[in-house]
């Protein structure tokens, strides 16, 4: 199907972004989103903040809140920028990195728990409807602001290209693509955020992108935005003279980012108040973080800045009775970022392992070793390993890049908001470089927050006319279904979950397999538990590989628990014959199916459900 138009939508942990692609005159630009600005006040911008407030009823009139084309009288929340500033100020009412949520493997996307740390439990909405609510903000902006410059569009005319982290499981990707089709934006097709941020290089690079890149290289591409940091590895060969891009890495789901950095500022400002004398309740260390989050994109983006105020309300009838404030210095700055977060390490030197206490407090699972640094290099040893585990990645690879612990990069383009920083690019590339033995080249790239977007539209417009380069990738993951063993039962011991491989890593969209070797047991009739595993260093298995310890060899990413309906003139709880049956849709979603080899029957297995 052709598509007037194609949309990039970069549905960003702290900002989200759209871009539009013409393919009738071959043009990508980043669109402005009409959004709130403030109270009464209506304007366009090229971001949109991943925020949502929830105001009071009495706290704004529905008129002061209320978007050109919204018909209702009252609103029960606001996105964008006024959200995000005015909220920083009643924390409690904010609600920001609902996508970091929809990957959480212990809650229910789906359950009304965010703001997280709030005490006004009648307000709550889920990760997942506050998702679908930016998705909608921003169509709806988009729309509205193309009106405002004489261009009508009709979202049904075009292709949406929705990016999400390359780390995400299967589970988060398919609740990202259902909150965009709730929210109006129809079929999506799913694209890596590294991956956009490379075609949005190849874009703007012209025709010398080839020039710029050669066979052999290894090209790191670092994403390190808001809530995530996402690192994939792209390799550039040649076969019958034309080069080749093929993803042949990527990184484990970190919540690693610009919130990091803005706790850790928050913690050193407190500091510094309570040497003098001024003492935060959590309430006011939130408004805090949220204060320290923007004083830290100034002073980043506006180097003739030596320091920014920072004022920290406290609750009650006067809001700005008792305003504390504290200021952020660009030496602080550097320091607990560049040290605290870039540290110069050795290519050993990995992330600590977490000790797990007997109790925690719940909340989003970020990354336990908050060094960037460390964090890469685990990325480059587990890269090393996966291309040791399949021969078709070796041959892509020269030697000189498989060092002794880790892949080495010959080249690095960064993207995400962190790094708009120029001192942090350049710690890192001083880093690789060191780790290399040999300089690094840097890859120009465009705005790293608006980088992705742009991509997608980019990759959108590919994929629709068949021109451009496009990267060979599929799925990021090899993925496994656990399996029971067959054999005698010995008192005291459990035999170990063997693991089946159904989706070998790098399974294109618009393909599909089936394990023919072997047909499996499937219960049916009553309700029955699957376990499924997946690993991003083992790209050398095939599918129908079968494990014989999955919980040793691989990551449990989620299970399943549902009741699958009995065939005709069978008992409850017989098994039946099946082969199993892999299908990775051209949009870019993974399917499952039990297929009955005795009759047509089939089961879906949805991968939408988390453990309990």
């Amino acid at each position: 199907m052709t598509h007037r138009f194609i949309l990039g939508i970069d549905l960003g942990t702290s900002n989200s972004v759209i871009a539009v692609a013409d393919p009738e005159i071959g043009s990508t630009v980043i669109a402005p989103v009409t959004q709130i600005l403030g109270a009464n006040k209506i304007g366009e911008k090229e971001t949109l903040p991943s925020a949502l407030y929830l105001p009071h009823n009495d706290e704004f009139p529905a008129s002061a809140i209320q978007l050109p084309w919204q018909v209702e009288t009252a609103r029960s929340h606001i996105i964008g920028h006024f959200a995000r500033d005015h909220g920083a100020l009643v924390p409690d009412r904010l609600v920001v990195s609902a996508k970091s949520w929809l990957s959480h493997p212990q809650v229910d996307p789906k359950a009304p728990i965010l703001p997280w740390e709030s005490e006004l439990s009648d307000i709550r909405i889920s990760p997942f409807e506050c998702s679908r609510l930016i998705l909608k903000a921003i169509s709806e902006g988009f729309v509205h602001a193309q009106s405002l410059q004489g261009t009508n569009r009709d979202l049904q005319e075009g292709q949406v290209v929705l990016t999400v982290p390359a780390s995400f499981d299967e589970v988060a990707r398919t609740l990202t693509a259902q909150a965009a089709r709730e929210a109006g934006l129809g079929q999506v097709v799913l694209l890596e955020e590294p991956q956009a941020a490379f075609y949005a290089w190849m874009d703007q690079a012209g025709k010398e992108w080839r020039e710029q890149v050669h066979p052999g290289d290894c090209i790191l591409v670092a994403d390190v935005g808001g809530g995530t940091a996402d690192f994939s590895m792209i390799a550039v060969a040649e076969k019958g003279g034309e080069l080749q891009l093929e993803r042949i890495s990527v990184g484990e789901h970190l919540l690693l980012g610009g919130d990091n950095m803005d706790l850790a500022l928050a913690h050193v400002l407190m500091a510094r108040l309570e040497e003098a004398g001024k003492r935060l309740d959590e309430w006011q260390f939130l408004a805090l973080t949220h204060a320290a989050s923007r004083a830290k994109v100034r002073l980043f983006e506006d180097d003739s800045l030596e320091d920014v105020s920072l004022a920290i309300p406290s609750r009650g009838a006067s809001l700005f009775a008792k305003t504390i404030t504290v200021k952020l210095d660009r030496d602080t700055l550097t320091q607990v970022i560049m040290e605290g977060f870039f540290p110069k390490v050795a290519v050993t030197d990995l992330p600590r392992e977490d000790r797990t206490a007997g109790l925690k407090e719940f909340g989003l699972a970020y990354a336990a070793d908050p060094v960037i640094s460390k964090q890469l290099a685990r990325f480059l040893t587990r890269s090393l390993a996966n291309v040791r585990s399949n021969p078709a990645l070796q041959a892509m690879v020269p030697a000189d890049a498989m060092l002794e612990t880790i892949l080495a990069p010959t080249a690095v383009l960064f993207n995400g908001g962190v790094f708009k920083a120029q001192p942090l690019r350049q710690r890192v590339l001083e880093l690789l470089s060191s780790w290399r033995g040999a300089p690094v080249r840097l890859l120009e790239g465009f705005q790293p927050d608006l980088a992705v977007a742009r991509g997608a539209a980019i990759y959108g417009h590919y994929r629709q006319t068949g021109k451009g380069m496009r990267i060979k990738a599929g799925t990021a993951r090899s993925y496994y279904v656990g399996l029971e063993s067959s054999r005698p039962a010995v008192p005291g011991f459990k035999p170990p979950v063997k693991a089946l491989c159904v989706v070998p890593q790098g399974m294109e969209e618009g393909s599909e397999l089936i394990v023919e070797e072997k047909e499996f047991g499937l219960v049916t009739g009553g309700k029955v538990h699957f376990r499924f595993f997946s690993s991003a260093i083992r790209g050398g298995d095939l599918a129908g590989v079968i494990l014989p310890n999955a919980e040793r060899d691989l990551e449990e990413t989620h299970s399943l628990e549902l009741e699958l309906p009995q065939l005709p003139d069978l008992s409850p709880g017989q098994m039946v014959p099946v082969r199993i049956n892999a299908v990775v849709t051209e949009l870019g979603i993974l399917e499952l199916w039990m297929r009955h080899t005795r009759s047509e029957q089939k089961w879906k297995i949805e991968f939408q459900v988390r453990t309990e």
